[in-house]
């Protein structure tokens, strides 16, 4: 079943604020979460930007780059990169109306996973909203390919995922994962995965104006047969946990939760996308639908 039983909107009870730096421009930002009403949905705000349009809301067509991470843009042209942790720890925790303020181009990136993010909502508090969620239900399979990576959409009862890596690396290899989406498995198995990174890539990512604020303290990064941060990985296939972790936070972009199951292969934030642009672009083959409350049984 899905993660929660009262199939309800969520948003937080008081704002939730952190700072830190943007891992690919370096720049310290200012973040800022607040409560939103019913319908809202999730709203990014550019508080740096004031000659124009500031709010950039997301959706599957506001995905303007998805190279090394997620960048959406609005109709005024401003844009907001690294969107995938937050947006996974919004899906995982059900959080379905959120207003994000940020003084920056770039959301931090804190230590590289979602666990910063659980736990600044978690002080936040979350309030419960009368509107039903609106899941998104896959009626027929849809499937995307990019050379030997591909993505796909298929029918499930619940929002189910399998991700498989396979790198040419002894200390990454072939990883796979198969998991329910719900808030709880989040919690224990996913939400604290970092982001990856290999030492020869660092100074090339760099030249391209990438990078400039990734380190050891937000990224795990891999130099041959070697893991460079002292304490190691966190847990057993931390690298696949995290690739599923952007995964959630990619789709998350639909503005709805998955009814349906999503299987990757290699897939990154551009296959991702374009598997949302995908399903967009065939209305047969999903629908809108929102589920009633389980009843306790009487008797």
């Amino acid at each position: 079943m899905p993660a929660r039983p009262d199939h309800r909107e969520r948003t937080l009870v008081a704002p939730a604020i952190c700072a830190g730096v943007g891992v690919h421009t370096g720049q310290r930002v200012r973040l800022s979460i607040r409560p939103a009403s019913t319908g809202t949905g999730i709203v990014f705000v550019r508080s740096d930007v004031t000659d124009r349009d500031n709010r950039i809301p997301v959706a599957g067509d506001a995905v303007v780059d998805a190279r090394l991470n997620t960048m959406i843009e609005n109709a005024a042209g401003v844009q907001l990169s690294t969107i995938e942790h937050l947006m996974a720890a919004f899906c995982a925790l059900g959080v379905s109306n959120a207003v994000v303020e940020v003084d920056g181009p770039e959301l931090p990136i804190l230590d590289g996973s979602a666990l910063p993010f659980v736990q600044l909502l978690d002080r936040a508090g979350f309030r419960r909203q009368e509107a039903p969620v609106r899941y998104i239900q896959i009626l027929e399979p849809i499937h995307v390919t990019d050379g030997d990576k591909h993505a796909a959409l298929l029918p499930c009862d619940r929002y189910e995922m399998r991700f498989e890596i396979d790198f040419d690396n002894a200390v990454v290899g072939k990883q796979v994962i198969d998991f329910v989406v719900d808030e709880q498995t989040f919690r224990d198995e996913i939400m604290a995965a970092r982001t990856f990174g290999f030492a020869h890539e660092v100074e090339a990512l760099r030249q391209a104006g990438l990078a400039r604020g990734g380190s050891l303290e937000n990224a795990v990064v891999i130099d041959g047969d070697d893991i460079l941060n002292p304490g190691g990985l966190r847990m057993e296939r931390e690298f696949v946990r995290h690739k599923a972790l952007d995964a959630i936070g990619d789709l998350y972009v639909l503005g709805a939760p998955l009814l349906g199951r999503y299987e990757g292969y290699k897939a990154g934030h551009a296959v991702n996308n374009r598997l949302v642009r995908a399903l967009l672009d065939a209305p047969h083959a999903w629908r809108e639908v929102v589920l009633e409350p389980q009843l306790a049984r009487v008797g």
